[in-house]
């Protein structure tokens, strides 16, 4: 698909980080877009940033509220899609909302490893399935699963527990890379494409506690202190003298640096990915950070989750990693 002029996308996740450049790219190319996000505020935000870009006359770029978890929030966002936009097809769907949460299997709260597990996997699966159906009813179509470099490396450093996320989007990156021929034997007009990014400038870290707690604010509640100072303690830290407004301060500063330091910005890995959908690649490794860690990977499995893999990764890849 070298062309997005006039075609029909879906961006999940499209109140922030990659999903809101995504929509902005894709309109700027006069695609329709249909996003869905679960704040309404970040989503208003990006229809604003889109209209502020003029986008070709007659594209239709649509805000829904849904979570890609539940099937049910997703059906109803393919039926406001198909009123809104007039659309008895689809020609391209990003499955692109994730979130951080239920690093320790041992112990985080159930609840907190589900959520986090159902929304990066779950709502893939749940976002292939729900519009499959207007995919098949394209000429040509495209479904582009966003994994990570978690996908295949389950780590964000010896003293970090990172395991419903990584999980996750190795389910992801399996998921997608058994696509590749399940759709050329029973679909062959529809490609897949699972993207692997690095490091990106986005507000997960942010966006990730107000999805858990249901609080879309930037402060930090009481319950929320009382889980960073528990995380913060179980990596060795002494938090008993640690006030609450310094706990908020050090969760501001982790959302900057990870938002703004990031080698690779959201912009820039929106088109990476949508360079990669047009040269019909079905593996897009988003960020040199990506490309390295791969190479690293493969070329040494069984040392992969040893210290001295990771100070070599920290050496070459730059990551800050934890521990």
């Amino acid at each position: 698909m070298k062309d997005f002029t006039g075609r029909f996308a879906v961006v999940t996740g499209g109140g922030t980080g990659m999903g809101r450049e995504l929509a902005r790219q894709l309109a700027a190319e006069g695609c329709n877009v249909a996003m869905c996000d679960v704040s309404a505020k970040n989503m208003a935000e990006t229809q604003a940033i889109i209209e502020k870009d003029r986008p070709p006359q007659g594209t239709k770029v649509t805000a829904h509220l849904a979570d890609v978890s539940d099937e049910s929030q997703l059906v109803r966002f393919r039926s406001e899609f198909e009123t809104q936009h007039n659309a008895d097809r689809l020609h391209l769907l990003f499955n692109n909302a994730g979130i951080g949460g239920g690093g320790s299997f041992v112990n985080d709260p159930r609840a907190e490893w589900e959520k986090t597990f159902n929304v990066c996997w779950g709502g893939v699966y749940l976002g292939c399935r729900t519009f499959l159906p207007l995919m098949q009813a394209a000429d040509e179509a495209h479904i582009v699963n966003t994994s990570s470099v978690n996908g295949f490396w389950a780590s964000l450093g010896p003293s970090v527990s990172h395991t419903a996320y990584a999980a996750a989007k190795f389910a992801v990156k399996g998921f997608t890379e058994a696509l590749v021929t399940d759709l050329r034997l029973t679909a062959p007009h529809i490609k897949a494409s699972v993207v692997m990014p690095g490091h990106i400038g986005t507000s997960i870290v942010a966006n990730s506690r107000k999805v858990m707690t249901g609080r879309d604010e930037d402060q930090l509640s009481p319950e929320d202190l009382e889980r960073a100072r528990a995380r913060i303690a179980r990596s060795g830290v002494d938090v008993s003298q640690l006030t609450d407004q310094a706990i908020q301060a050090l969760a501001a500063e982790q959302h900057r640096r990870f938002l703004e330091e990031a080698p690779t910005s959201a912009a820039e890995a929106a088109k990476i990915i949508l360079d990669g959908v047009k040269a019909d690649r079905w593996r897009i490794l988003v960020g040199d950070d990506a490309h390295r860690m791969d190479e690293l990977v493969r070329s040494d499995p069984e040392e992969a989750y040893e210290p001295s893999f990771f100070q070599k990764l920290a050496s070459e890849v730059g990551w800050k990693l934890g521990g």
